[in-house]
């Protein structure tokens, strides 16, 4: 099961992805007044740490107890609050239009349930609210410098514009950047960011 594969590489002291933002989300966050944001797959909480740092009132779940154990650690060495819960994507429940942002950083999905998920977590995105997503191209196959090795739980342009067509103001861009992000994100990557609004 994917929630053992995942407590047994967040069981380790040294964080997989290391303590610092992602790159994109930092970058777009520092641009944003704090509001409410939803976290989905996030890990062990160096993104939801971050964003508490600046004042947004942040939720967090993944399905891996590990994952959060990791990420109270790590906000209480910040200093900031998480509300961060262990559960799945089918099983999570919040209120409708309840954050103002909602950001998906390397969250990848398997190919049948993508969409269903994507359009589920948007239904809590208050209008208004930005949705931000930075994760792994079909391109980053041919890297191996992280992610999974399955193409189909990688993402295109032509798929995240589906996904996300509700949204106004809808960028999508790719780009090969240099990854450094703990020891399973590290070298030359092919990424896909988007940034829209509901």
């Amino acid at each position: 099961m994917m929630e053992n594969f995942w407590d047994q590489r967040y069981a380790a002291d040294e964080y997989a992805y290391g303590i610092d933002p992602n790159v994109y989300f930092r970058d777009v966050m520092g641009q944003l007044n704090p509001g409410k944001l939803l976290l989905p797959g996030e890990g062990e909480g160096r993104n939801a740490v971050f964003a508490a740092s600046l004042g947004w009132q942040v939720t967090a779940f993944d399905y891996s107890s590990e994952a959060r154990r990791k990420a109270q650690l790590l906000a209480a060495r910040q200093s900031v609050s998480v509300d961060y819960r262990v559960e799945s994507y089918d099983d999570v429940q919040f209120s409708p239009d309840a954050f103002d942002a909602l950001a998906f950083i390397f969250t990848h999905m398997p190919l049948g349930k993508r969409f269903a998920y994507h359009q589920k977590l948007l239904r809590y995105l208050a209008p208004g609210g930005v949705l931000i997503l930075e994760g792994f191209s079909k391109t980053q196959i041919n890297y191996r410098t992280g992610g999974p090795a399955n193409t189909d739980m990688l993402f295109s342009r032509e798929e995240l514009a589906a996904d996300f067509a509700s949204l106004s103001e809808l960028s999508i861009t790719e780009a090969e950047i240099d990854i450094n992000e703990g020891r399973f994100h590290q070298g030359k990557a092919a990424v896909i960011r988007v940034l829209g609004f509901k």
